[in-house]
């Protein structure tokens, strides 16, 4: 379609959002006639999500921005299954317990993007446990799985996947599926819900509950994908180098989580500018025709932008002085992420590797050893190349504190406990 009548469907599109709509011209007919209730599932495989599912919340914001009501879906009884989408094995069972505790980790990340409550556009926040824990089986059976051709669920490219490496797919997971396509018939019974959203692996999923739906007299239900993002140079959005990019602030600090955008690729940057930050277009687009040197100062903008509306302005705003006085001052920032050694361990001395492990920038320590040998290791911004090094209060600086540095862009400081 040319051009979209509807606000919604205008802005994800502009910001590079939409992959695949089942039907783009009666979605968008929907859209601009009456409010529309949309979801997207989130399967609480974790205490919380990472960068990579911004994307999604990201629409729900965009949903909710342009007059539209969001629900966001906890897999609670999915969860109980688990989604075989694209994975090279099963995943591992989740107790219940599991599943309650990282559902209550997941939510805390929500209301920085939409607002809960109970009015006509305000968003909702939904568990799938509601009514999948409660099925009976045999009638399930009867009402909902004879809908199902097995032929027609062989062909999805995430079975197919499984299926040609010669991988176990189970019956369990064969049935989540099944699951999944009821939610959205639930949903539109409950919530008066007409869209689910995801990425464009859930296609197919998504698809199933469309087909559903006609056949269990829902009204027109409708489709909407966003592309799977990896970075420029072919990384997963939401990893780094030390493991998941994680959402929840006790999981990951609001520096570490500034550093992570702030480390963008320069091809990326436009794009990130769009899709996670609510920065204008014409703004976005001043600061894309930027180069140079000044990619920096725009990776510095994405980075608390993108911050801001996760963590608060505040401490998007203290991470990125953060980051300043330690790059271009040198100094010893205060919000740097720390640890705590008892002082006793300080006085007698601890070794450099040991520290280096403890403080979370080397896996072991022959890792930790590679680092030193490289030059990549310093104290007090000093380059340390003696393995042996011992680290103890005498390093302690004017501030009460060791910073210890692995390249030019991880520190620690080391704080007697």
């Amino acid at each position: 379609m040319s051009e979209f009548k509807s606000d919604f469907l205008r802005t994800l599109k502009e910001r590079g959002f939409i992959h695949q709509i089942s039907d783009e011209t009666g979605l968008d007919d929907l859209l601009a006639r009456e409010t529309v209730t949309a979801y997207i599932g989130f399967d609480p495989t974790a205490p919380s999500l990472h960068a990579g599912g911004l994307i999604q919340i990201m629409m729900l914001h965009w949903l909710q921005q342009t007059g539209h009501r969001p629900i966001s879906l906890m897999g609670g009884g999915t969860g109980m299954v688990g989604d075989p989408s694209f994975k090279d094995e099963a995943r591992q069972l989740m107790t219940p317990a599991t599943i309650t505790d990282n559902i209550a980790g997941i939510k805390k990340v929500f209301s920085r993007y939409l607002t809960y409550g109970d009015g006509p556009r305000d968003a909702q926040m939904v568990n799938n446990a509601d009514w999948l824990m409660t099925i009976n089986y045999l009638e399930f059976l009867r009402d909902v799985g004879r809908h199902f051709s097995v032929n027609r669920m062989l062909s999805f490219d995430s079975v197919k996947l499984r299926l040609e490496r010669e991988q176990s797919l189970s019956f369990l997971e064969f049935n989540y599926m099944i699951l999944q396509a009821y939610d959205f018939v639930e949903l539109n019974k409950r919530y008066d819900v007409r869209l689910q959203m995801g990425g464009s692996d859930q296609w197919g999923n998504i698809i199933n509950g469309i087909d559903l739906g006609h056949r269990m007299g829902t009204p027109q239900l409708h489709a909407l994908t966003s592309p799977l993002l990896t970075t420029a140079s072919g990384a997963k959005m939401g990893k780094s180098l030390s493991g998941a990019v994680w959402l929840n602030p006790e999981m990951l600090s609001a520096y570490d989580f500034w550093q992570y955008w702030r480390n963008t690729e320069d091809a990326d940057v436009s794009r990130f500018l769009k899709l996670y930050t609510t920065l204008p277009m014409d703004e976005i687009a001043r600061l894309s025709a930027l180069g140079g040197s000044e990619i920096n100062e725009v990776k510095k903008i994405l980075a608390t932008e993108v911050t801001a509306m996760l963590h608060g302005r505040d401490a998007a705003e203290q991470a990125a002085e953060t980051a300043r006085k330690t790059f271009e001052e040198g100094a010893i920032a205060e919000n740097l992420p720390s640890i705590d050694i008892a002082g006793s361990e300080l006085e007698a001395g601890l070794g450099l590797l040991t520290l280096l492990v403890r403080a979370g920038l080397a896996g072991s320590n022959g890792e930790a050893r590679r680092h030193v040998q490289g030059g990549a290791v310093r104290i007090n911004d000093t380059p340390v190349s003696d393995e042996r090094r011992t680290v103890g209060s005498v390093d302690l600086t004017g501030d009460g504190v060791i910073k210890l540095s692995l390249g030019r862009k991880k520190h620690i400081l080391v704080r007697p406990a």
